[in-house]
């Protein structure tokens, strides 16, 4: 990866606002996740301290080969060649292979994150948030892995026959308003009051 500097003004700011949506412990989770699905512990290059920051969780993953390996146990063959080598073009196809592999799973493109989200450290929790999405497409789709986020929802799709279609076109939606009830009852207006000579004998 190459060294851009220190970020400043509105990129310091964007910068500042990734690292706050970042959370330690849901990428601690994902990659519990990971972890299990794939059978093994992850190795993390900080001599045995754990993952103590969002640059080991980037670390951890930037080559792309664990994200290949895990496509593949949720799809196979989605990634037909893993690259192992540690050439930077190599590591940034690894991960474009991996995101094909999330959308032949059924990803959709709001779920997955940019190559350079992960290995330019830019937007780490979209790193996340995938995996969290893989773990709730696998619980759709049955997958014999531990459980992880939210299962998605399957689709309900409504076919309409050319009639009911056409009477609903008749109805106006309640964003425009609507007249239902209203009348003219009780409405006085342009009428005078009418002042009789009795109203001022009573008084």
């Amino acid at each position: 990866m190459a060294y851009h500097g220190p970020s400043y003004g509105l990129s310091r700011e964007c910068q500042m606002k990734s690292q706050a949506k970042f959370s330690l412990e849901r990428a601690k989770e994902a990659l519990s996740w990971v972890e299990a699905v794939l059978g093994r512990k992850l190795e993390i290059v900080n001599n045995g301290h754990g993952m103590r920051d969002q640059l080991d969780f980037a670390y951890m993953l930037k080559d792309g080969v664990v994200l290949c390996e895990l496509i593949n146990l949720l799809c196979p063959n989605a990634v037909k060649k893993v690259n192992h080598p540690t050439a930077p073009f190599k590591q940034r196809e690894n991960l474009e292979l991996f995101l094909k592999g999330c959308e032949t799973y059924g990803l959709k493109s709001q779920d997955l994150f940019q190559v350079n989200d992960l290995y330019e450290h830019k937007n780490l929790y979209m790193v996340v948030d995938c995996i969290f999405a893989l773990g709730g497409m696998a619980q759709k789709k049955g997958s014999n892995v531990p459980r992880l986020g939210v299962k998605v929802a399957d689709e309900n799709k409504r076919i309409f026959s050319p009639e009911t279609i056409a009477e609903g076109g008749k109805f106006i939606g309640l964003q425009y308003g609507s007249n239902r009830g209203a009348t003219q009852h009780g409405i006085v207006f342009g009428n005078s009051r009418k002042i009789l000579p009795t109203e001022f004998m009573r008084n």
